[in-house]
Order: structure tokens, then C-alpha cells, then sequence
């Protein structure tokens, strides 16, 4: 595994009841850190998920490229949507396998059904599940691939506050055991206080690079609302432009 360079010199999009293109992205750069939990946060439809999908290879039409390793590809991905995509004619187990082939362990399945508190559900269709539980087992699918970057589009939206909670927290916890590289994409600045090693922000479209900041709390301490929420407005104080951006 090797840092992942992200380099989008414009994407364009044709606009929307008029000649010419949108442009949606210009000139980004991140890289991404073996390993690393990063948050990207910006305005609605600064074009995070269009930068998701050309980092997936999803969406080709664009100047720029991606780099991982030792040449220019698309590293391994898994991707979480916001919507959790399960196929309903197929059991929860059976959703994990079937991204893994027959060449794999069940063992493997097993661990990841454990952590994410699910073994019980591995036979349930999911019509009979929660949101959030099919949220988790999205979650599960993603890992299960072992890749070399974790795309995750506002996994949690739509959840109610302690779902959400519940849900982080199991997915910090399968993390912590099997750490990948993360780019995680949210609106809101307590999750991504909760989650992120390092916070990314975004301007509008055109979407740009406009700062970054780690999160300087140590994981032991990320439990503590207290914290979390003094970072926070620590953070707003000293970049007051964020207000705008969430």
C-alpha cells in the first residue's frame, strides 16, 4: 500500500439549459496518506461526489489523473454510497459474498460480521432490516475487499442522531482493526471531528482546495462530547470562513 495522489486540473460538466460547460473542479490536489481517515467537507453540489466518483473510476472524463504506487491507476476501491445498495433477492451474507468471489475465506466474513455486530442478521433478507443496519452492512462489503482507499459519500445520512452514533462508532471500531485509507465525505463538522485524522475543505463550485487542518484529539479521547465540541469552536474561531462552507 502507497499514498494515493489525487491530481484534477478541471472536470466540466455540460450546463444546464445553455451552450458551453459547468465547471465543476479546477485544479485539486490531495494526497492521501496510507492508512489515513481524511474528511472532505464543502457546500452542497461543490461536486464532492463527482471527486469520489473519478477517484473510483467511475468518471474518466477529466483532465488530471490519480496516482497510486509505483504508475498512474485507479487503486483498489471499495465505495460506500448514500443509498446502502443492497440486491433485496439476496441474504445479508450472501450481499458480502457476492463482491468477493469463491475464491475467499469465510473467516474473514465472520470477523467482520462480529465487529459490526451482525452475525445474528447474516441470514436476514434486507427487507427486514433497519437503515442503519443495512447501512452496516454496506460498511461490511466495502472492507471485505480489503482496499487500497474506502470512498464513503454521507454513508450516514438520513439517520436518526443515536443511529448515527451507533453506526460510527462500530465503524471506527472495525477501522481501528483493520486499518484502510479513507476518504470520507460529510456536512457535518462534529462527525467529522469524530472520525477524521485530518479535515479537508472544500469551496463551492468550482470546486478548489482551501485549507486543511488535522484533528489534534487523540482517538482514546474522541468519546468525550466535551472535547470534541471545544475543537470545534476552537475551529470555527480561527477559520471563520468554514461557517460558510457547511
Amino acid at each position: 500500500m502507497t499514498d494515493i495522489r489525487v491530481n484534477i486540473a478541471s472536470k466540466f460538466y455540460p450546463a444546464v439549459g445553455r451552450a458551453g460547460q459547468h465547471l465543476a473542479i479546477s485544479n485539486l490536489n490531495l494526497t492521501l496518506k496510507v492508512n489515513e481517515f481524511v474528511c472532505l467537507l464543502g457546500p452542497s453540489g461543490c461536486g464532492k461526489t463527482t471527486l469520489l466518483n473519478i477517484i473510483a473510476g467511475l468518471d474518466n472524463d477529466f483532465k488530471g489523473d490519480i496516482f497510486s504506487g509505483q504508475r498512474h491507476s485507479v487503486p483498489k476501491i471499495g465505495y460506500i454510497f448514500q443509498n446502502p445498495r443492497l440486491l433485496p433477492w439476496r441474504t445479508v451474507r450472501e450481499n458480502i459474498d457476492l463482491v468477493l468471489g469463491d475464491q475467499h475465506s469465510p473467516a474473514v466474513v465472520d470477523a467482520l460480521l462480529e465487529v459490526m455486530q451482525l452475525t445474528q442478521f447474516q441470514h436476514v433478507y434486507p427487507e427486514r432490516l433497519s437503515l442503519g443496519m443495512s447501512r452496516r452492512v454496506a460498511i461490511i462489503r466495502a472492507f471485505a475487499v480489503d482496499p487500497d482507499i474506502l470512498l464513503m459519500d454521507e454513508p450516514f445520512v438520513s439517520l436518526d442522531a443515536p443511529t448515527a452514533r451507533q453506526v460510527r462508532e462500530l465503524l471506527l471500531a472495525l477501522w481501528s482493526e483493520r486499518p484502510h485509507t479513507v476518504l470520507f465525505v460529510t456536512h457535518d463538522l462534529r462527525e467529522a471531528i469524530a472520525l477524521a485524522d485530518r479535515l479537508v475543505f472544500l469551496s463551492a463550485a468550482p470546486m478548489s482546495f482551501i485549507s486543511e487542518v488535522k484533528v489534534p484529539i487523540d482517538r482514546t479521547d474522541r468519546h468525550n462530547e466535551g472535547v470534541r465540541e471545544e475543537f470545534r469552536r476552537q475551529l470555527l474561531n480561527d477559520y471563520p470562513l468554514i461557517k460558510t462552507l457547511l
